[in-house]
């Protein structure tokens, strides 16, 4: 693993957004473990290959994990994950230094996901927890 990073105001809030869902998390726990190809990756925790395809890139997008396109010993491309090795470190200092160097565009981008409200899947947990 690499020293502690300190990331900036907009690169924090972007790995934030991606570890703030249970989803991504077990995805990151999984890859944690090894790397591992979409199709397979989707079948051992239970979730749709385009619903993971969504979470990998919001993952991949905050630097968390990285992909690459593969192929196999039949020619069949297979798209190939792995955990990027980070460290963070999250104390007060971090994120007055952190909002200190965001960005106009960081700011919009929170304003529009707070007016999309949550997620797919989170609207779908939602639904469940209000139906029980």
């Amino acid at each position: 693993m690499s020293a502690i990073e300190t990331p900036t105001g907009d690169e924090l809030l972007r790995i934030l957004a991606a570890l703030g869902n249970p989803h991504r998390m077990r995805i990151l726990a999984a890859l944690a473990e090894g790397r591992n190809y979409v199709s397979r990756l989707a079948r051992e925790i239970g979730m749709s290959r385009p619903l993971l395809h969504m979470h990998l890139q919001r993952l991949e997008a905050a630097g968390l994990v990285v992909g690459s396109l593969e192929l196999s010993d039949s020619g069949k491309a297979m798209k190939f994950f792995e955990v990027s090795p980070f460290a963070y470190a999250l104390t007060p200092q971090v994120v007055a230094e952190a909002a200190r160097t965001l960005t106009d565009q960081a700011a919009k981008s929170a304003d529009e996901r707070q007016e999309a409200g949550p997620e797919p899947d989170e609207q779908v947990s939602d639904e469940k927890e209000r139906a029980t």
